[in-house]
């Protein structure tokens, strides 16, 4: 009769068990690793956010006539991105960005921001100065996503008539094309020291008269749609906004 040698067995199954174990407990491990960092990820998101509501108030202490301006572009913007399919990373960037977009402006006197009549080419050229001027303080932050840039570009063109750089058509971010047309939208809906209200028709007749010129074709298209055919509304802001 065969005899059956038992301890071989024993000490491959007392190896399976050790094999078993460590498994358990570097799953477990990595669950509480994993844990720490999506609390880590959620304070830092809501540092984010606190610091960004200050940066708003700021601007808007200093600026009246921005009051809920930047709160809606991001609406808009974030809604032209979604729309476009495009990443999260990106949508979260654009909302971002148009929310401080104008911060800059707190380096220009309050008598050239508030000022009812036109602006003199000197005084014009000091607010065209803002963008560059905000990225310079917020260009090594160690953002997510390319916040800093997309503020920098909000106001260049695809025809390189913008400002500060000059920059034409693929120089410029997408996102920050995304922006600039949602600002051009939202600043002649709304009044201004030295204008009144444009209205929404003006508005979208100018992005489509300048579409390819100025503003992106495609995110043209997808504004207008967004709010002649999708009912696009840009949300009641007031005093208590988030930001």
């Amino acid at each position: 009769m065969a005899k059956v040698k038992i301890s071989p067995l024993i000490n491959d199954q007392n190896e399976l068990l050790e094999k078993i174990n460590e498994l358990e407990h570097s799953l477990n491990y990595q669950k509480k690793l994993n844990k720490a960092l999506k609390q880590h990820n959620q304070h830092l998101k809501k540092t984010l956010e606190r610091t960004i509501a200050i940066l708003v108030k700021v601007a808007e202490m200093k600026d009246p006539y921005t009051v809920g301006h930047q709160v809606r572009v991001s609406q808009l913007a974030t809604a032209i991105a979604k729309r476009m399919n495009l990443s999260e990373k990106k949508v979260e960037s654009i909302r971002i960005a148009s929310l401080i977009h104008d911060i800059g402006k707190v380096s220009v006197p309050s008598e050239i921001l508030n000022k009812p009549g036109r602006l003199t080419n000197s005084e014009y050229a000091l607010v065209k100065t803002h963008p560059e001027i905000f990225y310079k303080y917020i260009k090594d932050i160690d953002f997510p996503v390319k916040v800093a840039d997309i503020i920098l570009q909000h106001h260049e063109r695809i025809n390189g008539s913008g400002y500060p750089k000059g920059l034409k058509d693929d120089q410029i971010l997408l996102e920050a094309k995304i922006v600039g047309v949602a600002d051009v939208v939202e600043s002649m809906n709304s009044k201004r020291p030295y204008r009144d209200a444009l209205g929404m028709d003006k508005a979208l007749d100018e992005i489509s008269r300048n579409d390819s010129e100025l503003y992106d074709p495609e995110v043209v298209e997808v504004c207008k749609k967004l709010l002649r055919e999708n009912g696009f509304k840009f949300e009641e802001v007031g005093n208590n906004h988030p930001y």
